[in-house]
């Protein structure tokens, strides 16, 4: 534990303590004849018997630390533990945090009181515990106090929590307090007759990240009008930043989507705001995100575990992470292992060994996880048997099945006018095959070399099935990323887009969700479907499904549904393009609920009027440019050029720049890996095209040169025909590249952009 620093003559101690560990500013000991063989000899035997006939209160740890100046015999007692493990944890947290810092100040009495002020402000921060004003109402209204009279902001600001660190002013740091609020990152420090203020507003802040260098090991970099602020030495970075990043999304949320901010009634009220609650709002957003699953859900526990990998008889250690409806699991070992089970597939939950503390869960799909090393394992199986038997039961089916209707209720909120019958096909009929089954049906018969090759990936993945499962619950490993980068065999794709993105479980948790949709809307007369009825053979219109009625009759009734489902959203022009080709490899309702998860969960705020969350990655695009091209960047004069014509690549991933038989494939990644497939595939196209992009003069040279290379993009194992393959729709002039297999690119930016750590 960390001690409040007091004075220590090292002349009088050395008969007690012996040095383990030292170095320029801090000393390492252990009381003598603590952990010796034979006791450490006399002196070691009669220090073990002072400390035996001391009462507890008095007793002495038997590890310190000490902080020590150059040339002086006092020392400052500012830690002690009771285990080696927990000054070994101590240290080289000061090693870590602190060492490198030192160095920077001019005199050794800056440097005592820079180190008393960081240990009395990590003591005061693990004396709080938490920052939830409920926890503590003492420390917090001396906290609140002084925030109010330091910055004078106005009255009804509220103080969420605040945290001891070090801001760096130049390049020395002082040492302080960083308050955050629900509109503002404040700082102040008073050390050495010197007085640090600093008041940020959170929708000010242009960037937010952590970072390191050589001084500071690790950091929170805050850019605000163009400004540099570094924080450092938090005695829990990662929890700091996850808070700040939390508010700094909801100031920007509230600028750019004040309908959606208002509706919610906690983040609307600032009294209702909590750290606690900002927290777990955070870990329910990335457990949802990372599994790919309802919004809806929340995260409710985690728990360190093993699980036992049968295919490679390994036991992967992770994280069991368990929200109202699912358990899932994330390995932290570096197997990349991850495993979705719905509870509503839970068959049976029991105590597997108990010297191994294990639980053992049974599916439909007859697979057993056994998850091991849990603690309270006997409690959990408990509550697991209850969530099961819950998820079950009539009352449950019930409910869903009212939520499911209620969902879809949105008459009021649909304005609706009169229907135009005569003018359109409102067939409600919903189409219960993919298209591309329709217009492209596999003969199984004449195999030519390309439809053999599509029969051996089909082959990979049933073997891959086999070993791992099929289904919403299978293992998820590096394997299974790999099998995807080559491309999903055409009668795989539609089943798996719908299982990585997570929509099984939307459609599995909504049945007859969206025949009730199409009932509803279809018929009317609104904006949006005026518009979708304009773009409607603008939807890949070479494609032979999208000239007859029966594609663009589904396309109609996909898209006028979610237009009905999310007012807010209603259409956006590019939501045609995808929906067209989901509808190609999934039946009409699968169609429906990836849009869903596109639009709702995969790519938040794309489809609108102010298409923010476009706007957003393409600003991360950029900065990944200058990073990693910089070459390019400094060539180009105008960095706008790259979101203009990269615009289109993030609202229908790449869908409309290349040709359809590759096009699909970018799609199968975007599904398994999200956003991030798309930033990398964008950064590997720019980076092949990198030396003529160089040469080009002006902004159209580049779009040409662009152009020109999506035409040349291939997919050699394509099965499709030439009557459904589609070339590139922004130019038909005949290329001047090499062709380009869209496997191979794909499999660059993965080999380029490894790591890259994205969203």
């Amino acid at each position: 534990m960390w001690l409040k620093p007091e004075e220590v003559l090292l002349k009088n101690a050395l008969k007690l303590w012996v040095q383990e560990r030292s170095n320029q500013y801090f000393v390492l000991q252990r009381r003598r004849g603590y952990g010796e063989e034979g006791g450490g000899g006399l002196a070691g035997l009669l220090v073990g018997t002072l400390d035996a006939v001391l009462d507890s209160t008095s007793k002495v740890a038997p590890f310190r630390i000490l902080h020590q100046t150059p040339d002086s015999q006092v020392y400052w007692s500012i830690a002690c533990g009771s285990s080696r493990e927990e000054i070994t944890e101590h240290w080289e947290w000061l090693e870590h945090n602190v060492m490198k810092t030192l160095s920077v100040f001019d005199s050794n009495e800056d440097i005592t009181s820079f180190v008393q002020g960081k240990i009395r402000g990590l003591i005061a921060e693990e004396g709080k515990s938490s920052f939830v004003k409920e926890d503590d109402p003492e420390k917090f209204r001396e906290a609140l106090m002084k925030f109010e009279k330091c910055f004078g902001l106005p009255e009804q600001e509220k103080l969420i929590t605040y945290y001891s660190c070090s801001y760096w002013k130049g390049r020395v740091p002082c040492q302080g307090w960083l308050y955050l609020s629900t509109n503002f990152l404040s700082f102040y420090s008073f050390l050495l007759g010197a007085e640090v203020k600093l008041i940020i507003s959170w929708d000010e802040i242009s960037r937010l990240e952590k970072t390191s260098n050589v001084i500071l090991t690790e950091s929170i970099h805050v850019c605000s009008r163009g400004e540099d602020h570094y924080f450092s030495m938090f005695l829990h970075i990662s929890e700091t930043f996850l808070l700040m990043e939390q508010l700094a999304n909801y100031a920007v949320r509230r600028l750019f989507d004040k309908e959606t901010f208002e509706n919610d009634l906690v983040l609307h009220d600032p009294l209702q705001i909590t750290k606690r609650g900002l927290e777990s709002r955070a870990h329910s957003e990335q457990f949802t995100a990372f599994f790919r699953l309802p919004k809806e859900e929340t995260l409710k526990e985690v728990h360190e575990c093993f699980l036992w990998v049968p295919f490679i008889h390994y036991n992967t250690h992770g994280k069991m992470c368990i929200s109202e409806n699912y358990i899932c699991f994330a390995s932290q070992d570096g197997s990349l292992c991850s495993v979705i089970i719905p509870l509503r597939e839970v068959t049976g939950v029991d105590k597997a060994d108990p010297a191994s503390r294990g639980v053992s869960i049974s599916t439909k799909g007859k697979t057993a996880f056994r998850f091991t090393e849990l603690r309270d394992f006997e409690q959990l199986v408990a509550k697991l048997r209850m969530k099961c038997n819950a998820t079950s039961s009539p009352q449950h089916i019930i409910t869903t099945e009212v939520a499911a209707g209620s969902a879809s209720d949105h008459t009021k909120d649909f304005d609706a006018g009169p229907s135009k019958m005569g003018q359109r096909d409102n067939s409600k009929t919903v189409g219960t095959e993919a298209l591309m089954t329709v217009y492209h049906p596999q003969d199984a018969e004449n195999l030519d070399s390309k439809m053999l090759k599509e029969k051996m990936k089909e082959q990979s993945w049933n073997i891959l099935f086999a070993e791992r499962g099929h289904g919403v619950s299978m293992f998820r490993t590096k394997k299974t990323r790999d099998l995807v980068v080559r491309g999903i065999p055409e009668a795989l794709r539609g089943e798996l887009w719908l299982l990585f993105s997570g929509a099984v479980n939307d459609m599995a948790s909504n049945p007859g969700y969206y025949t009730e949709l199409v009932e509803k809307s279809l018929g009317t007369c609104t904006l949006a479907t005026d518009e979708i009825e304009r773009d409607l053979r603008r939807s890949l219109p070479e494609h032979p499904a999208f000239q007859s009625d029966t594609g663009i009759s589904a396309l109609r009734r996909v898209l006028t549904a979610y237009a009905y489902r999310n007012p807010q959203i209603g259409y956006c022009q590019a939501m045609n393009i995808l929906t067209s080709v989901l509808l190609l490899y999934a039946k009409e309702e699968e169609a429906f609920w990836l849009l869903v998860a596109v639009c709702e969960r995969m790519l938040p705020d794309y489809f609108n009027r102010r298409i923010i969350g476009a706007l957003v990655d393409q600003a991360v695009f950029e900065e990944l440019i200058r990073v990693h091209l910089p070459q390019l960047t400094d060539h180009m004069t105008d960095m706008t050029f790259f979101s203009s014509v990269s615009l289109s690549w993030f609202l229908t991933l790449f869908i409309s720049v290349l040709p359809i038989e590759s096009a699909v494939n970018v799609v199968d990644c975007f599904f398994y890996d999200g956003i991030k497939a798309i930033l990398q595939l964008g950064l590997a196209v720019l980076e092949y095209n990198m030396e003529k992009l160089l040469t080009c003069k002006d902004d159209a040279e580049a779009v040409t040169v662009l152009n020109r290379f999506f035409d040349s993009v291939t997919n050699k194992d394509s099965p499709l025909p030439p009557a459904v393959q589609q070339g590139s729709n922004l130019s038909d002039t005949k290329s001047d590249h090499p062709k380009v297999d869209i496997t191979d690119l794909i499999r660059e930016s993965n080999e380029v952009c490894v790591l890259l750590e994205i969203r």
